[in-house]
């Protein structure tokens, strides 16, 4: 190990963090349990259930429409926020930073833009509840009946 040099050491180990990153599995909920963090959408979406890629897909901006061709609006909280985390891992399958990298492309390749992002639970339950077509997430000690709960498959 003497023979390396400094440099090339710690490239090599963001090189297997970085691997290391990207092979280990997300968290997943275990079968039958209630996940704490729902996808909710404004009340005139005639849509309640969404499968996992195609939420994932609407969540990183690749998909542009409800199923039912209805606009969408998503709105996220900000990178960092446990709840963000959480329901990237839990619910989406992937890591926030992917979901970053999703909306990076779309923004600088001129083909899309990021999600609104919000600075609260609050904020996002309130900017839900007002705009149509809205989608988004907020830890269900939040939910009340002003929004409807997306299910997934």
């Amino acid at each position: 190990m003497s023979g390396l040099r400094p440099g090339l050491l710690l490239n090599m180990a963001r090189c297997l963090l970085t691997a290391l990153t990207v092979a280990l599995p997300p968290f997943s909920i275990a079968e039958g349990e209630r996940p704490d963090i729902v996808m909710v959408a404004h009340q005139n979406v005639t849509t309640t259930t969404l499968n996992q890629d195609t939420a994932r897909a609407m969540f990183a901006m690749r998909q542009r429409t409800w199923p039912d061709g209805q606009a969408l609006t998503v709105f996220v909280l900000p990178n960092g926020h446990p709840v963000h985390e959480r329901f990237a891992k839990q619910r989406l399958s992937v890591y926030p930073h992917q979901l970053q990298l999703s909306w990076d492309r779309v923004v600088f390749s001129g083909t899309g833009q990021a999600p609104i992002s919000v600075k609260t639970p609050s904020e996002m339950l309130e900017r839900i509840t007002t705009i149509p077509g809205s989608l988004g997430y907020i830890d269900r000690e939040h939910l009340d009946d002003r929004v409807q709960v997306i299910s997934m498959e």
